[in-house]
């Protein structure tokens, strides 16, 4: 399970100082931020495999701390409202769905459910989802 940690970024007039993500092997990729929520704390991924570095900035190392796992609920949803992440996961089962079906369609399925048709709409609907929420527990969300 990837781990959710949360931090306060600082601007001072020279440097915006970030959280160090861990090294990663050419090609892989270690972590990532996945948003700023209205507390003004930054949240960030670390992937399976990684630890987060000691060496942080000092300036923010007082700040970092380890979300619970399994998430609060509500900071859960303040984390996927905020992620620009998990907006484009949202988007890609969206566009997914619309590749197949149009809005049209969608109306009809409902219209004239129940139906052979519906039921193949719906398996494959879920099927997009069940792709984003796969996409969105490998964030830890």
């Amino acid at each position: 399970m990837p781990t959710l940690i949360a931090y306060t970024r600082i601007v001072d007039a020279v440097t915006t100082h970030t959280l160090r993500l861990p090294d990663a092997p050419q090609g892989m990729q270690s972590g990532q931020e996945l948003a700023t929520l209205a507390d003004g704390r930054t949240v960030a991924v670390i992937y399976d495999g990684f630890t987060l570095p000691d060496n942080q900035p000092a300036a923010i190392a007082a700040s970092i701390e380890t979300l619970p796992s399994p998430l609060d609920p509500v900071l859960r949803e303040q984390i996927k409202a905020a992620s620009p992440h998990v907006r484009l996961i949202n988007d890609r089962v969206q566009d997914a769905i619309a590749q197949r079906y149009s809005i049209a369609d969608e109306i009809k399925l409902i219209r004239t459910a129940p139906s052979a048709e519906m039921l193949d709409y719906n398996a494959y609907a879920e099927e997009c989802r069940a792709w984003g929420r796969a996409e969105k527990a490998k964030l830890g969300l």
